[in-house]
């Protein structure tokens, strides 16, 4: 599986491990940066290009995933999540990790490098990238609900206040 990665100056040594524990595991790693640390550096553009790699490899048929850092993991999974077609979660614990997955098919995960050690990162990152999409029927019919908010800015028959204007309807 091809992974994308990113980070900023909080969790630049947590991806250095990862980059090295994935590719032993025999995925094939892309790391959108940064390269060297910088305790000023932003993370958004690092994220986002993560991101738009897993949107880009998945329309095209590659099986990819995303994996973001930072000090909480709040801010790079927002970032992640202004992609159109990303479903990043903010996972803190082993269920998080799978339930990301399991129910909601997300492709991006954050997590906070100073709330977590390296190995329960590595853990929860393998239990992420482990999990199956379960298909349930309730999960594709949320998951469609929001990608239908994503394009038109509205759910259809779901009672979206759309006077207060989205994104997608503002277009």
């Amino acid at each position: 599986m091809r992974i994308h990665i990113a980070t900023d100056h909080a969790g630049l040594e947590f991806s250095r491990t990862l980059v090295d524990h994935l590719t032993n595991g025999g995925h094939e790693v892309l790391d959108h940066g940064p390269s060297v640390y910088d305790p000023l550096d932003d993370y958004p553009a690092f994220c986002i290009n993560a991101a738009l790699a897993v949107v880009r490899d998945q329309a095209a048929g590659v099986r990819a995933l995303g994996i973001v850092f930072g000090g909480s993991g709040n801010g790079e999974q927002i970032a992640a999540n202004k992609v159109r077609g990303i479903r990043a979660a903010l996972v803190w614990s082993m269920d998080t990790a799978i339930l990301a997955r399991e129910h909601n098919d997300a492709n991006v995960i954050s997590i906070g490098a100073r709330q977590h050690t390296v190995e329960e990162a590595i853990r929860y990152i393998d239990a992420f990238i482990a999990e199956p999409f379960s298909g349930d029927e309730r999960h594709v019919r949320r998951i469609a609900q929001l990608a239908e908010y994503e394009e038109t800015g509205d759910i259809a028959g779901k009672g979206v206040d759309v006077s207060t204007g989205s994104a997608a309807a503002s277009e």
